[in-house]
């Protein structure tokens, strides 16, 4: 049931005034009339050498801002809680607050009044107050899962040649958890429970790096009860991975099949595809537009569908020069492939971002397609019909969707 907004806001600002109690706090989305300065807000506290501080971290597009702010005992007027005050001021259409005994979602309506669902832990929650830098990832690299992946190892240190395989791994979680809750807090992803937990599938699973630190971070970390299913072709994946499962005892499945053909007990609720190659991507799009799934992450790999066909066909006017050295016209192909993509799921009835998933020191492929199904298609079918006939494509995705012009 709805609220006056202050009113729900001023529940939020005294958990984030609680030092003794908050677990973590996130701040997202907007607001319908209005863009706040950050994409997303992390609020927590740490224990540093001058005392505890209240650490805000603030993300922008491209890289996250750190400060810490005193905690005094006057807190209406402490460092702190003036900083807890301007991030209220914000235009955020989310709050996420976790506290050793409860959780609180915050969702802003349309009418900016705010909407407050609160669920009491089973158990108190420990608090975390490390400052340390390993101590703000998702999941450290001393995790049992990182050892058990090959990642980290026997004493729990990270091996330096798998260095950009964990990034890329903590930088899906950050997408992850943040996508989730934004879904979640808009009533686009139902809440999962014990008896009913949120289905995961990763197609393209390979050793199965995603599937498993998302289930440590989700179910370990967020409270999240999830169930995930790893996907690929290779029978000796499906026996590796199910060895991991039973060792980690992780809720995980592992099954033989092709993207395009594997067939499920359930549909799921979220769909990961982490560089899937060429039109295995639009595979995996396409399934989980056939499964209604509600969150779909994907990060595309080589484009050479598209690429070919603009090496089949001459340039139109006046473009030739876009097309003329093969660099560009491979970076071409990489951007018309993904927006003739992000248009078609538009069209289907999803919200889609095409953002940066890990910066390219640490992969060259660093595009994230993410999409929330709202069931209202958006997007000009008109210009996506211009676009394609005006370079002479046919894209995969449109085919597989049977949408094709």
């Amino acid at each position: 049931m709805s609220a006056p907004l202050p009113d729900v806001l001023a529940v939020v600002r005294g958990h984030l005034l609680g030092p003794d109690t908050l677990v973590r706090a996130v701040a997202s989305g907007r607001r319908r009339s209005d863009q706040p300065r950050w994409k997303r807000v992390e609020v927590r506290y740490v224990d540093l050498r001058a005392g505890r501080r209240l650490q805000v971290t603030s993300y922008d597009e491209t890289q996250a801002f750190t400060a810490n702010y005193e905690v005094r005992p006057d807190v209406g007027h402490s460092p702190a809680a003036v900083a807890v005050d301007e991030l209220l001021a914000e235009p955020f259409g989310n709050w996420h607050v976790e506290t050793t005994t409860e959780q609180h979602q915050v969702r802003v309506t349309k009418k900016l009044e705010g909407l407050l669902h609160t669920s009491r832990r089973t158990e108190p929650a420990e608090v975390d107050r490390g400052h340390d830098r390993d101590k703000d990832r998702l999941l450290p690299e001393d995790d049992p899962v990182f050892r058990a992946l090959g990642l980290a190892d026997a004493n729990g240190r990270l091996k330096p040649s798998r260095q950009a395989k964990y990034r890329q791994v903590e930088e899906f979680l950050r997408l992850l958890d943040s996508s989730l809750t934004d879904a979640l807090d808009k009533g686009h992803l139902r809440t999962p429970t014990a008896e009913d937990p949120l289905r995961i599938v990763d197609l393209g699973c390979g050793n199965a790096y995603l599937t498993f630190a998302a289930q440590r971070y989700l179910t370990g970390v967020r409270g999240v009860p999830v169930h995930l299913v790893g996907v690929d072709v290779r029978e000796q994946s499906r026996e590796h991975n199910a060895g991991l499962a039973a060792e980690l005892g992780v809720d995980a499945d592992f099954v033989v099949g092709s993207i395009a053909g594997v067939a499920l007990e359930h549909d799921p609720e979220v769909v990961l595809a982490l560089h899937a190659c060429d039109t295995a991507t639009d595979e995996a799009l396409a399934r989980a537009v056939g499964w209604d799934a509600r969150l779909v992450l994907a990060a595309p790999c080589c484009h050479h569908d598209i690429a070919a066909q603009l090496r089949a066909t001459p340039a139109p006017a006046p473009y030739s020069m876009l097309t003329r050295d093969g660099i560009l016209r491979e970076r071409l192909a990489d951007t018309l492939t993904d927006a003739l993509r992000a248009s078609l799921l538009r069209a289907e009835g999803y919200r889609v971002d095409v953002v940066q998933f890990v910066e390219s020191q640490h992969t060259p492929r660093n595009t994230m397609l993410r999409a929330v199904r709202t069931g209202t298609p958006a997007g000009s079918r008109e210009e996506y019909d211009d676009l394609v006939a005006t370079w002479h494509l046919a894209p995969r995705l449109a085919e597989l969707l049977g949408t094709s012009s």
